[in-house]
C-alpha cells in the first residue's frame, strides 16, 4: 500500500538524476569523496610537527559514519549549493567532530581507549599530544572555512553556524553537563537539553551549512525552519540509538566499549524510557523530522528531487545497527 509520504518520496526521486542512484552506493561515494578530501585538505605528513600532525590525520581519516558531511552534501541540494563550498563545510564539520572525540575519549572525560575499532588517539599518541591534536583539529576547521571561494557574507554564515555550534551554546556546553550528570538521575527534559547541545548541535550545523552553501536567502523562513527541526529531530534521534546500540551490541560490532554508559553511570534515553520505550522515542523523532521535510518541500523555490537524500539518512539513522 502506497501512503502520501512513499508517493511524496517517490515524486521527490523522480525530479532527480542523482537520486536514482541507490542510498547506499551514494552515501559510500559521498564518503569515499570526503575521505580524499580531507586526505588532502588536513595538515600534510613529513611537515613539522610531525607527531602533532600525525594525530591529526589518524583522529578524522579513521573512517567512521559520516553522518556530518552526508547531510552537510544532503542538504546541499535544497540550495544547489556549489561543490567547492559544500566541500569546504564538510571538512570543517569533521575536524570540530573530530576534535571532540579525541577530547570526549581521554581520562579526564570519557576515559574511552577504542574508537572505530581501532586505539583512541591518546592511547596512540599520548595524552598531551591528543590534547593538542584536538586544540589544532578546532582551529583548522575554521581556517578551512575562512579559506572558501564563496561570496563574504557565505562565508561569515558558515563561521557563524558552525561556532555558535561547537561553543558553550552548543556542543562544548553540552559536554560540560554531560560531565556533571554522571552519577546523576535527572529527567527526560534535562537529559533532551543536553543532548541537543551535545550531539545535536553539530548535526543541525550541518544540515543548516549545507543548505547555507547555496541559495540560502531564496528560501522561504519556513523552510529554515523546516531544515532546523529536522536536523533537532535527527540529532536526538541519533543519540536515543546510539543509546540503544550501547546496550543491546557488542564492542566488535560498535567499534568502540559496549555498555560503557551503563559502567559508568551515565543517564541515557534506555536508563530513563527503557528499551522500548527509546525505540518508540527514535521512532517519534523520524516522524518530527519528516514534519520538517514536509515544510521544506512546500517552498517553491526548492528543486523537486532536493528532499531525497535526507530522507533516506533520516531512514538510515533510526533503523542502523552500529
Amino acid at each position: 500500500m502506497t501512503t502520501e509520504i512513499d508517493a511524496d518520496r517517490t515524486a521527490q526521486t523522480e525530479g532527480s538524476s542523482e537520486a536514482r542512484i541507490d542510498f547506499s552506493v551514494w552515501a559510500h561515494e559521498r564518503a569515499r569523496h570526503f575521505e580524499w578530501l580531507a586526505e588532502k585538505g588536513l595538515p600534510q605528513p613529513g611537515r613539522d610537527p610531525k607527531r602533532l600532525i600525525g594525530a591529526m590525520r589518524y583522529a578524522v581519516l579513521g573512517g567512521g559514519k559520516r553522518i556530518r558531511p552526508l547531510l552537510c552534501y544532503a542538504a546541499g541540494a535544497v540550495t544547489g549549493a556549489p561543490q567547492p563550498v559544500l566541500d569546504g563545510a564538510a571538512l570543517a564539520l569533521e575536524c570540530i567532530h573530530g576534535y571532540s572525540l579525541v577530547h570526549d575519549d581521554m581520562p579526564a572525560m570519557d576515559n574511552d581507549t577504542l574508537r572505530r575499532g581501532r586505539p583512541t588517539v591518546h592511547v596512540q599518541y599520548g595524552e598531551a599530544c591528543a590534547m593538542l591534536a584536538g586544540d589544532a583539529l578546532q582551529t583548522e576547521a575554521f581556517s578551512v572555512l575562512s579559506k572558501i571561494d564563496a561570496a563574504p557574507e557565505v562565508v561569515v554564515r558558515l563561521l557563524r553556524t558552525l561556532s555558535r555550534a561547537s561553543g558553550v551554546a552548543g556542543m562544548a556546553g553540552g559536554q560540560a553537563i554531560d560531565l556533571e550528570m554522571v552519577g546523576a538521575h535527572p529527567d527526560e527534559g534535562a537529559l533532551l537539553r543536553m543532548q541537543s547541545m551535545k550531539t545535536g548541535a553539530l548535526i543541525v550545523a550541518a544540515v543548516l551549512m549545507g543548505a547555507q552553501s547555496g541559495r540560502w536567502e531564496e528560501l522561504s523562513e519556513a523552510s529554515k525552519g523546516g531544515l532546523a527541526l529536522y536536523g533537532h529531530s535527527l540529532g536526538i534521534a541519533f543519540q536515543v540509538v546510539d543509546d540503544i546500540l550501547d546496550c543491546t551490541q557488542d564492542t566488535a560490532t560498535l567499534g568502540k566499549t559496549a555498555g560503557k554508559d551503563e559502567k559508568d553511570d551515565k543517564p541515557t534515553w534506555v536508563s530513563i524510557l527503557g528499551l522500548e520505550g527509546a525505540r518508540e522515542r527514535a521512532r517519534a523523532l523520524r516522524a518530527d523530522a519528516q514534519r520538517g521535510l514536509d515544510l521544506i518541500a512546500q517552498d517553491p523555490s526548492v528543486p523537486e528531487g532536493a528532499l531525497v537524500r535526507l530522507t533516506e539518512i533520516a531512514d538510515y539513522v533510526v533503523a542502523r545497527s552500529y
